[in-house]
């Protein structure tokens, strides 16, 4: 049986460096094995079928991929439809009230314990706000992402030490969760 995934590339195609043309992309991921393989956007994003059924393994394979045809390496995280979904529908804002781009999610290639920003005065940066979720972090931000003071203080290295963290805004986190859905 074949599961419809989601690759989120971090850090691609961002101000003229690393630089992955799609095209390029889906033909690499075809070569993979994969199957149904389309991008969204050009900011790093690809949904494919597999019956591999490894979230980590695709990841890594397909981060390995890269490497070796680009030359540069980038990190990657794999996420089947259920998780997606499940991801949308735990939102603890209220997305069908925000714009998209108020709202974030930013996903973990592991699970964060809320231990790891305890140092976080988050009262300081009202009203932008964050909760965590299963290997993610909503995100909330009135004035969007490039204007957040608490986006900025969670991109942070030592926050982030140990996983891999990306972000998407909430038009993308939706798109995401209607590409990888099941056939009808």
């Amino acid at each position: 049986m074949t599961t419809m995934y989601a690759a989120l590339l971090r850090g691609i195609n961002v101000g003229g460096s690393r630089k992955v043309p799609m095209a390029e992309l889906r033909a690499l991921m075809e070569n993979l094995g994969y199957d149904d393989v389309r991008t969204h956007l050009q900011s790093g994003q690809a949904v494919f079928s597999s019956g591999h059924g490894d979230e980590d393994a695709l990841a890594t394979e397909l981060a390995q991929g890269i490497e070796r045809h680009f030359g540069f390496g980038v990190d990657v995280i794999v996420r089947d439809h259920s998780y997606l979904r499940a991801v949308a529908d735990a939102c603890p804002f209220p997305a069908a009230d925000l714009e998209p781009k108020q709202l974030h999610v930013t996903y973990f290639s592991a699970p964060v314990t809320p231990d790891r920003f305890a140092e976080i005065d988050q009262a300081a940066f009202l009203p932008e706000e964050f909760r965590l979720g299963d290997r993610a972090l909503y995100l909330y931000a009135p004035n969007g992402l490039g204007r957040s003071r608490l986006a900025e203080h969670l991109a942070k290295p030592r926050l982030n030490k140990g996983v891999i963290a990306t972000t998407r805004n909430w038009n993308t986190v939706v798109k995401l969760v209607e590409l990888t859905a099941p056939a009808a």
